[in-house]
């Protein structure tokens, strides 16, 4: 599924006979290593290569990732769930599931609103119940909501190798959209690193909303299970109730409070190896040469590479997430919500790898087979989409059988 380099590559796109890529300024071929035969890993593992410490710290942070979270952990007022493996389940810890949140707002003078002050934009499902004189239950969609989107949980398989691409790379994938493909080029979100203040690029998220897995955990305790931590100390308000919370919030404070639990969830995901991929025969190679040909690799890139790692495991290793990990327009097809600069109609594209062990598809599970994932693109996925629906019955099942091995 990935493979070992010695330089840093950035493969932009599919060819058919391998992947056209830049390393030190010199155009090479590299081998599609999903030709190979499949990796003896499992949905799951940690990634080959790793060191003892590495190991160690990955079970410790599978562990944690397991745990079930308690009020008295300062689990809530509200909250979706009470673990992340509570919604990460398919087809194992760490995977995705069919799980479905919801995040609302409404357009006030041309601009997204997200109702934060009654709640929103992220709806929470459950409430810890009865704590001193105040009741939290479950939030309810707030009246003067105009958008209501729901989201599908994601797999986080292959996380690490994300976290690790240089943010060069990203800004060269867009740069080469812009100039090969400016019908389906990508942007770029550029939001707040919170540790090490900056603007960073986004690459985590459904809107690419969150730069690094460190601040995605921290923003997904705080969020799903509403446990605070030293980048995110502010618990949400009970449907935008804040002086309920001030006055009956049972653990007030920080409750992570060295952000050892972040940490953990972060070193979980770091070294969570990527989906294994199964072995082409004939009728899937020639699927991803169509796949190819239609122009789906514009934004399902196969090939990226980390940069230089301190982990062996992440140093310049080449992965094929089938993503370009950029935002694009995807018209009526966007769920309407504004996160940075991410707006309405701006999503990330989804990456392919372990769509064989995905149950519903696209960001609100809307569509329920690959077939119908793709044929649902719009805006800037519209004209692969046509391409897609043009091939005949056959060459649709190969680019399927392809994709069935991702």
């Amino acid at each position: 599924m990935w493979t070992k380099s010695v330089v840093p590559i950035l493969c932009i796109g599919a060819t058919a006979t391998g992947m056209s890529c830049i390393a030190n300024g010199e155009s090479e071929i590299m081998k599609d290593t999903a030709q190979s035969t499949a990796t003896a890993l499992v949905f799951g593992d940690p990634l080959p290569g790793l060191s003892e410490s590495e190991l160690a710290r990955f079970r410790a942070g599978l562990e944690e990732f397991s745990a079930t979270e308690e009020p008295a952990d300062g689990l809530g007022p509200v909250f979706n769930d009470t673990g992340c493996g509570q919604c990460h389940t398919d087809p194992a810890i760490g995977g995705g599931s069919t799980i479905l949140e919801q995040r609302v707002g409404t357009i006030v003078n041309g601009k997204f609103d997200p109702l934060a002050r009654a709640g929103g934009s992220l709806i929470q499902s459950n409430g810890i119940g009865q704590a001193g004189d105040c009741t939290f239950r479950n939030e309810q969609i707030p009246a003067g909501s105009t958008i209501v989107a729901k989201r599908r949980t994601t797999p986080l398989f292959g996380f690490g190798l994300v976290d690790a691409l240089p943010e060069s790379t990203l800004i060269a994938l867009r740069d080469s959209q812009a100039a090969n493909s400016p019908r389906q080029a990508g942007v770029l979100n550029m939001v707040r690193d919170i540790r090490n203040n900056r603007l960073a690029v986004g690459r985590f998220g459904w809107k690419d909303h969150v730069p690094n897995l460190h601040q995605f955990s921290g923003d997904a305790y705080v969020n799903e299970m509403g446990i605070t931590s030293p980048e995110f100390p502010t618990d949400n308000c009970p449907q935008g109730d804040c002086a309920a919370l001030a006055r009956c919030n049972p653990t007030p404070g920080i409750n992570d409070e060295l952000g050892e639990d972040v940490q953990l969830f972060e070193d979980f995901m770091t070294f969570l190896a990527p989906p294994p991929a199964l072995p082409l025969d004939a009728r899937s190679t020639r699927g991803r040469t169509l796949f190819n040909n239609i122009g789906c690799q514009t934004c399902h890139v196969a090939n990226l590479t980390t940069g230089p790692n301190p982990s062996r495991a992440l140093d310049r290793v080449t992965f094929h997430p089938y993503s370009d990990f950029l935002l694009h327009d995807m018209g009526t097809m966007g769920d309407g919500i504004t996160q940075d600069g991410a707006t309405g109609t701006l999503m990330r594209t989804a990456p392919l790898w372990g769509l064989r062990a995905i149950k519903s598809f696209l960001h609100d599970g809307s569509a329920f087979t690959v077939e119908q994932a793709i044929v649902n693109h719009l805006g800037q996925g519209r004209e692969a989409r046509d391409a897609f629906t043009r091939l005949s019955t056959q060459d649709r099942q190969d680019v399927l059988a392809f994709l069935n091995t991702l």
